[in-house]
């Protein structure tokens, strides 16, 4: 289980010794940001489809898929319609969730050319700023993707 952050720089040697990866995004963005998601007055503070968070998971994506180890997502984001297609374009294929999630999300996902939204990922590079989900957003509303 992969939630905190200074496992990052573990992960080519995790990989030698692990059957496979599940990310844990709750505790990952939690940590990664050092803001408590419970409190209030700091959870609204990052956003998991943040430029940081986002570089985070696509470099775990592309160490497990090089390393040739399975990597899954739990936590919110995989059962948010939106977060999940971005999950799906930075090389995740395997996602948790709740079961009230799975039909939107499953929607969602069926709805969406993979290929395409990595080419637009890969469009933003080193994008800045607190968030990219109206990017992402506005992604999805254009190709009539329901989110």
């Amino acid at each position: 289980m992969l939630e905190v952050p200074a496992l990052l720089w573990q992960l080519p040697a995790l990989s030698k010794r692990a059957d496979f990866i599940s990310v844990g995004t709750n505790d990952l963005a939690q940590f990664l940001f050092a803001a408590d998601r419970g409190n209030p007055r700091l959870a609204e503070r990052y956003d998991p489809l943040s430029p940081p968070m986002l570089k985070v998971l696509g470099d775990v994506a592309a160490t497990c898929r090089a390393h040739g180890i399975p990597v899954a997502v739990c936590g919110e984001m995989a059962g948010r319609p939106l977060d999940a297609l971005v999950l799906v374009g930075l090389g995740f294929r395997a996602l948790s969730m709740a079961a009230a999630s799975v039909g939107p999300v499953k929607a969602a996902i069926r709805s969406l050319d993979a290929a395409v939204l990595q080419a637009f990922i890969a469009s933003l590079g080193e994008v800045s700023g607190h968030s990219l989900r109206g990017k992402f957003h506005d992604f999805a509303r254009d190709r009539g993707i329901g989110v």
